[in-house]
């Protein structure tokens, strides 16, 4: 049986070292070395640093966000923006993801995990919030499930991993306030 404070070492270490070298340069041995553990125990629980790397983005899409539910379309809006935010700008996850988007242009199978853990993360996040909006009156009922999406997701996926631009003040707010009145335009 494997050990879970071994396995859970092992996920921070690719973390890091994705952070420090990036998918290319990444290795077991680097991994294991990080880990403090030998590449024996990285090779019992992965077969290679791909599967390694398509089963932690696979778990963070399992993980996801909880849907807020504040009472208003734009107080939720605000607190998922807020913790998205935030979440983009950790310094692991602001050097992970545009490496890890570079290497699914060459990797089809690191796109379609990448995908598949992002459009499941946030498709959950965004129907919590669209169907809550919508059992109180504020979306109509059958509004474009995937527009919806895309008008709850990508702004702030845009302004902060694509152009990496740093959020002037009031960004999440003004941003909270449009998305609700596209949402209810749907």
């Amino acid at each position: 049986m494997l050990r879970e404070d071994v396995t859970e070492a092992i996920r921070a270490a690719v973390f890091e070292e994705l952070a420090a070298v990036g998918y290319a340069r990444m290795s077991i041995e680097g991994i294991a070395r990080r880990a403090g553990v030998g590449k024996t125990a990285v090779y019992r629980r992965w077969r290679s640093k791909l599967h390694l790397v398509l089963d932690l983005v696979s778990a963070i899409a399992v993980q996801g966000l909880p849907a807020p539910d504040t009472g208003s379309l734009e107080s939720d809006l605000r607190l998922l923006y807020e913790v998205t935010s935030r979440a983009l700008r950790h310094p692991v996850a602001s050097q992970i993801i545009p490496d890890l988007q570079a290497e699914a242009a060459r990797n089809p199978e690191i796109a379609e995990a990448l995908q598949k853990a992002l459009r499941e993360g946030q498709h959950g996040v965004a129907s919590g919030i669209v169907a809550a909006a919508v059992a109180r009156g504020e979306v109509r009922e059958g509004a474009d499930e995937d527009l919806a999406l895309d008008l709850v997701s990508g702004p702030l996926y845009w302004r902060s991993v694509v152009v990496r631009a740093k959020l002037p003040k009031g960004y999440l707010g003004s941003l909270a306030t449009a998305t609700a009145a596209a949402l209810r335009a749907l």
